[in-house]
């Protein structure tokens, strides 16, 4: 079970909102959101309502001023969290080089780093996570935006922060 407090001002200042579940809204409950501290488990936050926009995986610690954490400019910018659960079992993911499924397809049980270098795919469009949780990163070794993925079907990774995913990792960890 995951714990995370967030505060209207940085520095854990101001009101504060606790939540241990998916929250499609917190400027319900806060004016703004500034600085977030996790107590346990593992988040991933938004910089807009309805788990849309930039994402970022957040995990145990303190993070006290949202704009480093986010990389955004505006200073109010967490507008919603989902808790990732823990996961014990295997991991699988099916990616496709084309939306609804088509193309080449990959089935994949581990972390990869380079979607080009090991299967000589030069786009992802679509995706079937089937067990596991999942992260999708627009560059080769795990680095720049990201988009969380729960088990289900993804007809279209387009609208889902980037248009172009290079590596996938498992999220493995609860902290």
């Amino acid at each position: 079970m995951g714990r995370i407090i967030f505060y209207e001002d940085r520095n854990f200042q101001g009101r504060s909102f606790e939540t241990s579940s998916d929250c499609p809204e917190l400027t319900s409950y806060l004016s703004r959101c500034n600085s977030c501290r996790v107590e346990s488990g593992l988040f991933v936050v938004y910089e807009k309502s309805n788990f849309t926009g930039l994402q970022v995986l957040v995990r145990r610690g303190e993070y006290p001023d949202n704009q480093r954490l986010m990389g955004m400019s505006t200073s109010d910018c967490v507008r919603s969290c989902r808790m990732i659960p823990v996961h014990r079992g295997p991991f699988r993911l099916r990616i496709y080089e084309r939306e609804n499924f088509g193309g080449q397809m990959q089935e994949l049980m581990e972390d990869c780093e380079s979607l080009q270098e090991r299967y000589s795919m030069s786009d992802c469009q679509s995706c079937n996570v089937m067990e596991g949780h999942w992260l999708m990163f627009e560059q080769p070794n795990f680095r720049g935006r990201m988009v969380y993925l729960r088990p289900g079907e993804y007809r279209s990774l387009r609208d889902m922060s980037t248009s172009r995913f290079s590596s996938v990792r498992r999220i493995l960890d609860v902290c």
